[in-house]
């Protein structure tokens, strides 16, 4: 087992990126999601080429500021939670992973005290 082994099966996409926005790691269901686009040869190309300008600012600025970014999103009839992290290497900012899953249409929500 590799380090990432355990991450290739989950049933939503990671896509990891270096501190410059360039892809180092996808798993099976990111090379998926992302297979019209170029799939697994996305990875070593810049997120910066993947993106219409908006979002390229605002990945300019979680580059720089290293704060989450999370929403969600519909598209083709899915609704989705996009999680994106900064990460760290022994206290240096490192780059983003984003985890992007898919939310079940009547998925309950809770409310605890």
């Amino acid at each position: 087992m590799n380090q990432y082994s355990w991450a290739q099966e989950l049933p939503f996409a990671i896509t990891v990126s270096d501190k410059h926005g360039n892809i180092l790691l996808m798993n099976d269901k990111s090379v998926k999601t992302f297979e019209k686009y170029g799939g697994l040869n996305l990875i070593g190309t810049s997120l910066f080429d993947c993106h219409p300008a908006p979002a390229r600012e605002k990945l300019k600025d979680m580059l720089v500021n290293h704060q989450v970014n999370a929403y969600t999103i519909e598209k083709e009839g899915l609704k989705k939670m996009v999680y994106q992290s900064p990460w760290f290497e022994n206290g240096e900012f490192a780059g983003y992973v984003e985890l992007s899953l898919v939310l079940p249409q009547d998925m309950p929500h809770f409310v605890r005290s």
